[in-house]
């Protein structure tokens, strides 16, 4: 018999797994970008982010108590509409969006490694996602474990920042009227720029789905542990918000590739090393869980059988490892490729605008599941206007976005 997906992951390791890669991107590699749009009304922006993805939080959180299998995303809409292409397409877009990501955040490694040495990116790169290749492929178990020890230096770094920068905190009862925009048109269209960038921030919820064959219990783990990370994630987004717009000037730090070091320094004055080691150990720890996810997505469409007779390897598990190792070393090279190829900013309005269009799908298929199977036996159902508002709020955001590109 061929081996298979092991189930090893618990309520507390998923919820890891998921705030690991949430947390590894957006706000140690983004907060200044998204300053950059807003401005002081960077909160604002996460605010907003966190809407959108908070509602389709719970669509996922159904779905894949559902149908809890890798390649959630394109089984969900197999099971919605029975359209193979579309199938297909959704499952190589969310692969997509997964290596994209994964090649932000490598982009945001050399950054903050700069803070310390200048060293080729190239090479920067190269070694790193080897490593993080050979990782990820070595276990699930042990991959995961790792990725949770680096989680939680993540909380640390961001709770240090937090800390070290509390002082501006006080400062808001005062400066809050000059952090509410007026309706002028121009400063909600910087605002929505940000919440379309600030969003990035919070994608890896919904690859928390890709790993469902190797989660224990997973028609109860799973959408805890979904909401669960996206509200940890959220209440530390905004509080690391407020501090870098109270604490540094905007123009500095919409200029900074290292923004947290940046806080860091300008909050105590003293060099920002352990900030920096922090972050570097963040944004390895967002790439390796983006390499695991994207090689889950190509692994489960493999074994469905839905990609060519030629890339059936994909779906071949190491029998030693209990790992798609193919898959994990193909995910591995086109990372690479992105990653050398493509700047930062680029690389997180493409994930972005790929993972709001699947988003847009996803509260569609549950939407027609619900209609078809509203009550499964097992399944914690929640009311039909959440998925609704996560579609209309989708679909804001990504006509936003296109009307300021073709505008």
């Amino acid at each position: 018999m061929a081996p298979k997906l092991q189930r090893r992951l618990g309520l507390y390791l998923l919820t890891f797994y998921g705030l690991g890669n949430i947390l590894g991107a957006g706000i140690y590699v983004l907060i200044g970008k998204v300053a950059a749009s807003a401005g002081l009304y960077a909160p604002i922006s996460f605010a907003i982010a966190a809407l959108v993805a908070g509602f389709t939080a719970f669509s996922y959180a159904e779905l894949s108590a559902r149908f809890p299998v890798s390649a959630g995303e394109a089984v969900y809409l197999e099971k919605a509409l029975g359209k193979r292409w579309l199938t297909l397409a959704v499952g190589i877009l969310i692969a997509l969006a997964g290596m994209v990501s994964a090649a932000t955040i490598s982009r945001g490694f050399v950054g903050y490694l700069d803070v310390f040495v200048a060293a080729p990116p190239a090479v920067v790169l190269t070694l790193l996602l080897l490593v993080l290749g050979a990782l990820a492929a070595w276990g699930i178990s042990q991959s995961v474990k790792f990725a949770a020890v680096l989680t939680l230096l993540e909380i640390v770094g961001l709770v240090l920042v937090i800390s070290v920068a509390s002082d501006s905190l006080m400062l808001l009862p005062e400066r809050l009227p000059e952090l509410l925009p007026t309706a002028e048109p121009l400063l909600w269209q910087g605002i929505f720029m940000g919440a379309f960038l600030a969003f990035y921030a919070y994608i890896g919820f919904e690859d928390m789905v890709n790993v469902a064959e190797e989660v224990k219990d997973p028609q109860r783990t799973l959408p805890r542990a979904i909401l669960l990370a996206l509200v940890i994630s959220t209440l530390l987004y905004l509080l690391v918000s407020l501090v870098a717009t109270l604490s540094v000037p905007v123009e500095a730090l919409a200029r900074s590739d290292a923004p947290l070091a940046l806080i860091y320094q300008t909050a105590t004055g003293r060099e920002p090393v352990l900030i920096t080691q922090i972050a570097l150990f963040a944004v390895v720890n967002g790439a390796l869980i983006q390499i695991i996810m994207a090689s889950r997505v190509f692994y489960g469409m493999a074994s469905q059988g839905w990609l060519s007779v030629r890339l059936a390897g994909l779906a071949r598990v190491h029998s030693m490892t209990g790992t798609p190792v193919l898959a994990t070393g193909l995910v591995t090279l086109m990372v690479l490729v992105m990653a050398l190829w493509l700047p930062l900013l680029t690389l997180a309005r493409i994930t972005s605008f790929i993972v709001l269009l699947v988003f847009v799908l996803i509260n569609m298929a549950l939407l027609m599941i619900k209609r078809r199977d509203p009550s499964p036996v097992g399944v914690t159902v929640y009311p039909s206007w959440l998925a609704m508002m996560g579609l209309l709020l989708t679909l804001s955001l990504l006509g936003f976005e296109l009307f300021v590109k073709f505008n």
